[in-house]
């Protein structure tokens, strides 16, 4: 209907005004979106069967994307990759298949844009996540937008035998290769975890101090020392500083397990090595001794080894002292077996104590002249008639000079470096 004015006079309703400033034929083309294959289209997704996906995308008929493009992965439910009013970028495969349909590929959209962002990562050295889809011979398979390819011995820092507990994690791996032409992506989780590794070593190292005394357990035992466990980094131990006894056999003074208190002897920042002491933090027998001793005292020791310039005696455990030929005897003697034998028990006197270069002077015939008993043999030993001092008791004094020898087959090598 049209409208009347005041004096009645009718004017008809327009039915259309013409805005249009292009002709009606290009204005509905306008309205359609202009395809090629192989370009990237975003549209919405209006229907989800088992087999296809329908997707609008303004053309003049609805793009259909088949399961097998949906997804990188395998045998998938549409239904879990894609929902109805969902908006997704899909590339087209082709504008009419043999049945007239416009198809579209979800997956292949992903690896082009895919492609692009992992090229910006390698190049700045950055790292890509993704979930692991797949075990294959000799890795995993893993989806960065396209299928990455993670060799089994880059996974963990150490190779891992079994796969299957890692399909369905995420993880964050480097790129190590890219190649566009071949489809071929290999990553390497391992190369992140070594670099993460190496920043806590570096931290662990820079706190660690030479000198201070730490606590750890033993993670392994070796011919040449012991490795500590420090709570961030292994430590060694050399055989050398695993006790100050003499040691063939590392296993014979740890074991893997055992918690010991170690002191840090050195840090190498730039081979990331920590050298530790375990006998530094025990006391030292030869101060000890020192401690306990003075020159002019006598002591009881046992013969451990004949050499041509005297005889070596052990007055300690682990503390061994030279009675050189010229001390063995008030008269001329020419070879130390003339008046001694290896294993032989007797008194010596100490003459000389140099603890700074760990040598005891020791003298046979100034013992046979008398002379004061050291602490630990008074009440152990007497005087007999002719002024020499015997054992009063053999059971105590065997119990007294037992904590001496438990190791004296160990000494020799002591004196012998000694020499």
């Amino acid at each position: 209907m049209g409208t009347f004015d005041q004096d009645g006079n009718y004017t008809p309703r327009k039915v259309t005004e013409r805005d249009l400033t292009q002709p009606f034929e290009e204005a509905i083309k306008g309205t359609l979106v202009e395809l090629k294959e192989g370009q990237l289209v975003s549209g919405t997704v209006v229907r989800v069967t088992k087999d296809e996906v329908l997707v609008e995308i303004g053309y003049k008929t609805e793009g259909v994307i088949l399961a097998r493009e949906l997804s990188i992965r395998n045998d998938i439910d549409p239904s879990e990759i894609v929902k109805v009013g969902e908006k997704i970028e899909t590339l087209v495969l082709t504008l009419e298949d043999k049945e007239g349909r416009l198809l579209l590929s979800k997956k292949r959209a992903q690896y082009e844009r895919a492609w692009g962002d992992i090229e910006k990562v390698k190049e700045q050295d950055g790292t890509v996540e993704g979930l692991v889809i797949e075990v294959v011979k000799g890795g995993l398979i893993v989806d960065i937008g396209l299928r990455g390819f993670l060799p089994a011995s880059l996974v963990e820092l150490r190779r891992v035998r079994d796969l299957t507990p890692y399909i369905g994690q995420k993880i964050t791996a480097k790129i190590l290769e890219l190649d566009r032409n071949r489809n071929n992506v290999v990553l390497s989780r391992r190369t992140l975890l070594e670099q993460n590794q190496r920043g806590a070593r570096d931290e662990f190292l820079t706190q660690l101090k030479i000198g201070e005394v730490r606590k750890g357990r033993i993670s392994s035992v070796v011919a040449f020392g012991a490795f500590v466990d420090l709570g961030g980094m292994d430590g060694l131990i050399h055989v050398s500083e695993l006790s100050w006894k003499h040691v063939d056999n590392p296993s014979a003074v740890v074991n893997i397990g055992d918690e010991v208190t170690v002191k840090v002897l050195e840090v190498d920042m730039d081979r990331e090595r920590i050298s530790l002491s375990l006998k530094a933090t025990q006391q030292d027998p030869w101060q000890e001794f020192a401690n306990g001793h003075q020159v002019g005292q006598l002591v009881y020791g046992r013969v451990t080894k004949l050499v041509p310039f005297g005889a070596f005696v052990q007055v300690g455990d682990g503390i061994e002292g030279l009675v050189h030929i010229s001390e063995m005897s008030a008269h001329h003697v020419e070879a130390p077996e003339q008046v001694v034998t290896p294993g032989e028990e007797l008194w010596v006197k100490i003459i000389d104590l140099d603890l700074a270069r760990r040598r005891i002077s020791l003298s046979i015939k100034q013992a046979a002249e008398g002379g004061e008993l050291a602490e630990e043999y008074r009440g152990q030993f007497q005087i007999d008639e002719q002024g020499n001092w015997v054992g009063g008791d053999d059971s105590a004094r065997e119990a007294a000079w037992s904590e001496y020898f438990e190791g004296s087959g160990e000494a020799a090598t002591g004196g012998e470096n000694q020499a």
